[in-house]
C-alpha cells in the first residue's frame, strides 16, 4: 500500500541541498556518551554531554524545567487519542511524557522505545519511583499529574492514576529505523514522535525519515493517529557535527521538515492532517515547533 504512492510528488520534494547519490555514505553512528544511572556524581553530570541519537540525560530538564508543572505538549493531546487504547512513543528518552500520557488519558498499554538502554534505564527508574509514591498517596508525582484534570474528565483521569502503571506503561531499547519490531500481531490506535525527527535524518539521511514514516503507518491501525513533532530545519545546523555520519548526512538532505506534511499525505499515504499547535502555551523558548497530527 505505500509502494502504491512512493514516486506522487517527488520532482516537488527536490531541494537546492541536493549532492550527487554518489557522494552519499553509508555510515554506523558511533556510539553517544552517555550517563549511566540517576545517581550519577555531580562531576559526571555537570561533563559537556555528547548525544549524537538525542538522547540527553536531562533532556526534560532543559525542555519542561523547574517553573513548569507538567510538558506543556499535553495540552493538545486528546483523551480520545489514548483512552483504553494501545499507544507507541518513539525515541521517549527518560519516559517522562511516556507515563504522563498514560496517567492523563488511561491508556490500555503504551510503550517508550528509545536506542540509549540508559534512557530505558532511567525511565523504568522513573515509573517505578512513581509508582511506588503514588501509592503512598503523596505528592512527588505533582510534576505529572498537576493540572491534568485540565485535558480529561475528572473520572478518566482519577481512574486513571487508580491503574497499575507498571502493567500500562512499558519500555524497551531499540533502533526503530534498524531492527524494532513490535510484538507479534500488535498495532497501535495512537503513536508519538516528538522531537525525534532531526536525529533520525542527521543519523540515517532521507532514507531513515523515509523508513520512520512507513514504518509508522504499517504499525498503527486504520483511524489511528500519528502525532508529530518535527524539529525546524535552522536546529540541523549545531547537531551537524556530532558525528561523521550526520556531518556527513546534512550536506546531502533533500527532504526538509517542512516537506514532512506533503511526504506523509502524498508519498506514505496517511489521510488528513491536523495542526495542533495552535493548543500550546508556555512552551520553553527553543522548543516552540510545531505539533502534527496524521490520521491513518
Amino acid at each position: 500500500m505505500v509502494g502504491e504512492n512512493e514516486n506522487n510528488g517527488n520532482n516537488r520534494h527536490s531541494k537546492s541541498r541536493k549532492r550527487s547519490n554518489d557522494d552519499k555514505q553509508n555510515m554506523e553512528p558511533k556510539a553517544a556518551v552517555t550517563c549511566s544511572t540517576p545517581q550519577e556524581s555531580s562531576k559526571r553530570r555537570n561533563k559537556k554531554e555528547v548525544a549524537i541519537f538525542g538522547n540527553y540525560r536531562n533532556y526534560y530538564g532543559y525542555r519542561v524545567g523547574q517553573d513548569l508543572d507538567e510538558d506543556p505538549r499535553l495540552q493538545v493531546m486528546k483523551g480520545e487519542w489514548f483512552e483504553g487504547k494501545d499507544c507507541l512513543d518513539i525515541g521517549c528518552n527518560s519516559g517522562l511524557i511516556t507515563i504522563a500520557i498514560a496517567k492523563a488519558f488511561g491508556c490500555r498499554s503504551i510503550l517508550g522505545v528509545d536506542i540509549d538502554g540508559d534512557r530505558v534505564r532511567d525511565a523504568y527508574w522513573t515509573l517505578r519511583k512513581l509508582v511506588k509514591t503514588s501509592t503512598h498517596n503523596t505528592s512527588a508525582d505533582a510534576e505529572l499529574v498537576n493540572g491534568l484534570k485540565n485535558h480529561a474528565s475528572e473520572s478518566l483521569t482519577e481512574a486513571a492514576l487508580k491503574k497499575d502503571l507498571l502493567k500500562i506503561v512499558s519500555f524497551q531499547k531499540g533502533n526503530f529505523i534498524q531492527n524494532w519490531r513490535p510484538p507479534a500481531s500488535t498495532y497501535y490506535s495512537a503513536v508519538l514522535c516528538l522531537s525525534v525527527t532531526k536525529w533520525i535524518h542527521l543519523n540515517w539521511g532521507d532514507d531513515g525519515l523515509i523508513t520512520l514514516f512507513r514504518r509508522v503507518w504499517t504499525h498503527l491501525l486504520p483511524g489511528g493517529v500519528f502525532i508529530l513533532e518535527p524539529q525546524p530545519w535552522s536546529s540541523y545546523y549545531k547537531n551537524r557535527l556530532v558525528s561523521e555520519a550526520a556531518a556527513a548526512n546534512y550536506k546531502n538532505i533533500e527532504i526538509p521538515p517542512e516537506d514532512f506534511q506533503d511526504i506523509l499525505l502524498d508519498k506514505i499515504g496517511f489521510q488528513r492532517v491536523e495542526n495542533i499547535t495552535s493548543g500550546l502555551s508556555g512552551t520553553k523558548s527553543g522548543f516552540d515547533r510545531p505539533i502534527l497530527a496524521f490520521w491513518k
